[in-house]
């Protein structure tokens, strides 16, 4: 028995073992209520959505098109990383790039995925690209001038210090990582819009992390998780996990014919392929580290990097990488080992990082499109139900209104707080998985 259980691929053992313990399940014990509805489950007491996904995520983006809009011209969510369900603020400090650069590809991929037959969204897109390019650009002198801030504090327009685990570094440090995820998002409203301003700071972005890009090895990634942005140096942070939007800003540039970034972009890429795709798992050795703006623990290893990783070798397949299905496989493996949880119904749920593995919103809802893209990408029918099932679980943290919970636990009906957990990286998850699987976006619970 032992010789046949590990023949089993990894995901599709935790796959079979999860399902032989749900099936002893008996039925009274799954919940009646999940988040803020009923629960619904079909005749094997698998969880099914409350309503369809298409409706959940369509009632959620009505209630962020009736933010108030503050005296700048901004939504308050653009601005304010901690809203609460009546969109006030509840904390001083933000994540700009993160936040809005999440929010431009969701934005994005919704008006894409409603047919371009909605000029709101991209309204609300263009918005979080001028607060990029208006209100978040570091002093225009150092190491590091005009690049996306990765913290500050949301009454400051434009921001001018760090916060969050930066500010006890000092007001002038910066992640490299997210000015990554700004350029990349960047890139996209300007294809969406045209407006050359956003390709001008996505443009200058590459530039200073180009200028500013390091020899890497095990023991280092190409740009370290923080630095100062007037004085630059080695930073804090050698190991810095997120690595993907750098990559995916550079190939965007090269396909503009911005042939300057092939060198750094090739650079990147072997650090990648070679060191951070065979890394150590050992938290002190592991390159899958540091990614979330308010801690700076060095072995503090996390789920977002590595499916994020996953998602963009699923879309370029071959053209990436010639191994790209191997390489998924081992990063959601990665994932599942270290931070996935199960939940009643036959939901995998998904962990941050190391020191804290509760369902947030952004990384739970990050496995279940990741693996929706897998599955329709021929990964494996084990990614199927759990992507169903995953998002299914997702649609129970949007209220009747549209205001969403930052995290998915069964007990919680909490609207608002972490705008990123709440609505800005989980749209995306949606959207991506009812564009890789069309019948799950109408399919209801009832």
């Amino acid at each position: 028995m032992k010789s046949e259980i590990a023949a089993i691929p990894a995901v599709a053992l935790a796959a079979l073992l999860c399902t032989c313990a749900f099936a002893q399940q008996p039925a009274q014990d799954l919940p009646k209520k999940i988040g803020f509805h009923e629960a619904v489950y079909d005749g094997s007491g698998k969880l099914l959505p409350w309503t369809s996904w298409e409706d959940a995520v369509g009632r959620e983006m009505e209630w962020y098109l009736k933010c108030p809009v503050d005296e700048h011209g901004y939504p308050n969510f653009v601005f304010m990383t901690f809203m609460s369900g009546d969109y006030q603020v509840a904390r001083m400090d933000s994540i700009p790039a993160t936040q809005n650069g999440t929010a431009i590809l969701s934005y994005l991929k919704w008006w894409e995925f409603k047919g371009k037959s909605d000029p709101r969204m991209l309204d609300w897109a263009r918005r979080m690209g001028d607060y990029l390019v208006k209100e978040t650009l570091t002093p225009n002198k150092g190491a590091w001038p005009r690049f996306t801030r990765s913290t500050g504090y949301y009454l400051d327009f434009p921001l001018f210090r760090s916060s969050q685990g930066d500010s006890r570094y000092g007001r002038n440090v910066i992640e490299p990582d997210k000015g990554g995820i700004a350029g990349y998002a960047l890139v996209k409203l300007y294809d969406a819009t045209g407006d050359k301003r956003f390709l001008k700071q996505a443009v200058h972005n590459a530039d200073v992390l180009a200028r500013n890009m390091r020899p890497a090895d095990a023991t280092r990634s190409p740009w370290p998780f923080r630095v100062d942005c007037i004085v630059g140096g080695e930073g804090r942070g050698q190991r810095s996990g997120n690595m993907v939007y750098i990559l995916r800003l550079f190939d965007a540039l090269v396909e503009k014919g911005h042939r300057k970034y092939v060198v750094p972009r090739k650079a990147l890429w072997k650090w990648i392929k070679e060191y951070q795709f065979n890394t150590s798992e050992e938290p002190d050795k592991c390159l899958w580290v540091h990614f979330f703006e308010d801690y700076d623990m060095d072995s503090n290893r996390n789920s977002w990097a590595p499916l994020e990783m996953a998602r963009y070798l699923i879309e370029k397949k071959d053209a990436l990488d010639p191994d790209w299905k191997a390489d998924v496989e081992k990063l959601i493996q990665f994932a599942l080992r270290h931070f996935s949880g199960t939940q009643p119904g036959g939901v995998t749920t998904m962990g941050e990082q190391d020191d804290d593995k509760k369902p947030w919103g952004g990384a739970c809802s990050k496995i279940g499109g990741v693996a929706a893209l897998f599955y329709a990408a021929g990964g494996g029918e084990q990614y199927k139900d759990m992507a169903f099932r995953n998002l299914n679980w997702m649609t129970y943290f949007i209220d009747n209104d549209g205001a969403p919970a930052q995290r998915a636990e069964a007990s919680n009906s909490t609207r608002g707080g972490w705008q990123e957990d709440c609505h800005t990286d989980v749209v995306h998850n949606f959207a991506d998985a009812m564009a890789a699987v069309p019948e799950w976006a109408g399919k209801m619970g009832r």
